[in-house]
C-alpha cells in the first residue's frame, strides 16, 4: 500500500455516483460561513490543492453549499461542506444498514484483514455529469463544483 494515494481522479467506471432528489424541490444555496484569517488561507491552500489534483472546478449553479472548519488532534484543520440543505431534498434509500454485530459475527470468521487510510480519499470515483451541478462549495463570490464523489 503507498504512503499516499494519488491526488487525482481514479480512472473512469462503469458505475458513476447519483444524488437524486425529490421531484419539484428548489435548488438550495446558502450563503458562505464567516471565517476567521486562518481558516481563509487553510481554504485557500486546501481549495488549490484540490483544483491542481482536478478534484473541482471553477463553475456556476444554482447549488452551493457552504465551507466550514473543524480542528483535528494534532490542531491542523479539516474542511468540511454543509450539506445538509441538499440532504434535506435527497431521495432516502430504502434499504437497511446492516447491524453492528452482524458485521463483526461475520468478521470473527475471516482469516485476513486489510486496513486502508482512507484520509484524502475524497474524490476517487467519478460523479455523473448532471449530479455535479448539485454539490457545489460556496466560498464568497465563487464557486466550485466537485467532479467526482464525496467520502466521509
Amino acid at each position: 500500500m503507498p504512503d499516499e494515494l494519488p491526488r487525482k481522479l481514479s480512472p473512469k467506471r462503469a458505475v458513476d455516483h447519483e444524488i437524486e432528489l425529490v421531484p419539484g424541490t428548489k435548488p438550495p444555496a446558502k450563503a458562505p460561513y464567516r471565517m476567521s484569517q486562518p481558516e481563509l488561507v487553510e481554504l485557500r491552500k486546501q481549495l488549490k490543492e484540490m483544483l491542481e489534483s482536478g478534484i473541482i472546478k471553477p463553475t456556476e449553479s444554482l447549488y452551493g453549499a457552504p465551507v466550514l472548519f473543524q480542528k483535528k488532534a494534532d490542531g491542523s484543520l479539516r474542511m468540511c461542506y454543509d450539506y445538509r440543505a441538499l440532504n434535506k431534498i435527497t431521495v432516502k434509500n430504502k434499504y437497511p444498514i446492516p447491524l453492528v454485530a452482524d458485521c463483526f459475527d461475520r468478521l470473527s470468521r475471516a482469516k485476513y484483514f486489510t486496513k486502508i487510510d482512507l484520509s484524502r480519499a475524497t474524490g476517487r470515483s467519478e460523479s455523473r455529469r448532471a449530479m455535479r451541478r448539485r454539490r457545489h462549495l460556496s466560498r464568497g463570490m465563487e464557486l466550485s463544483s466537485f467532479l467526482s464523489c464525496l467520502s466521509a
